[in-house]
């Protein structure tokens, strides 16, 4: 997908919403257990739930590689589902790659190849080598981490060099000499408030990636007041507070609701910051 054909869904949908297929079968419905693959069952039932009021989905590798092969086959069983049956949703497989040239050339191929997914989270500390194998992609998205919504992204991400230049803002100047607006976007998370303003100066027409509304704190109107751009230049992040909005049978319809109330919430950001 390309930036023209994102932002077409943004605009139709009136969403920028992506919803986290974080899938923990200790958090789901206990029903689902009994089912040969629960972990799809659940994601199937979550995204036919969801897909009217989203523009993405963003699976989290963690969560099915903790299961070993069982649960890359239900990763691919759900990558599959969502490009046969809602091919203008975005695709992210969250799994922060990132490694010497040769490696990330075979990370790159595994999930823009192997998977046809769209667009991958990486790791850019390792510098340029780690990062521009995944940009030689036609139509696919290289989403470098930036500066996340963890407590722990203090620890590095904030520290300052004799300049005064942080270490996240000269990820975002350097990286820009890789790739462009077109092929790179940026994990800022949600409750980093009105740092959103500082990067925007850095990179004003990149999309981020959000992470952290709901669950974790952050603040749907804050991050769209200092971080939307005429285009949008968002996808708004949330897993847990969609996927495990009931722990019932009636999770799915729970999991509509909660995506419906986001989606309704965005539509009127989009109205006040887009004309």
């Amino acid at each position: 997908m390309n930036r023209q054909e994102l932002i077409h869904q943004i605009r139709e949908k009136k969403s920028f919403l992506c919803v986290g297929l974080d899938t923990d079968t200790k958090k789901m419905p206990p029903h689902l257990l009994n089912n040969e693959d629960p972990i799809f069952e659940f994601n199937k039932s979550i995204i036919d739930a969801t897909a009217p009021y989203c523009v993405a989905y963003k699976p989290n590798l963690a969560f099915y590689e903790a299961f070993g092969v069982k649960g890359m086959i239900a990763f691919e069983k759900t990558i599959k589902y969502l490009k046969e049956n809602y091919p203008t949703h975005f695709i992210i497989a969250d799994a922060k790659r990132g490694d010497i040239g040769n490696t990330s050339a075979m990370y790159a191929r595994t999930f823009f190849e192997e998977y046809d997914i769209d667009s991958l989270t990486v790791a850019p500390y390792m510098g340029e080598d780690s990062v521009t194998p995944f940009l030689g992609y036609k139509d696919k998205w290289v989403i470098l981490l930036a500066l996340t919504s963890n407590h722990g992204s203090h620890d590095f991400q904030l520290t300052e060099d004799a300049k005064g230049e942080k270490l996240f803002e000269r990820v975002l100047k350097t990286s820009q000499q890789w790739g462009t607006d077109e092929n790179m976007m940026y994990v800022v998370g949600a409750t980093q408030g009105r740092m959103f303003e500082d990067i925007r100066r850095l990179v004003p027409n990149h999309f981020l990636l959000v992470p952290g509304v709901g669950a974790q704190g952050g603040s749907l109107q804050e991050v769209c007041k200092y971080g939307m751009t005429k285009d949008c230049g968002l996808l708004v992040n949330s897993s847990r507070g969609i996927i495990y909005a009931s722990n019932g049978e009636d999770f799915a319809q729970a999991a509509a609701l909660a995506a419906k109330k986001l989606q309704e919430e965005m539509a009127e950001e989009l109205a006040k910051h887009i004309s």
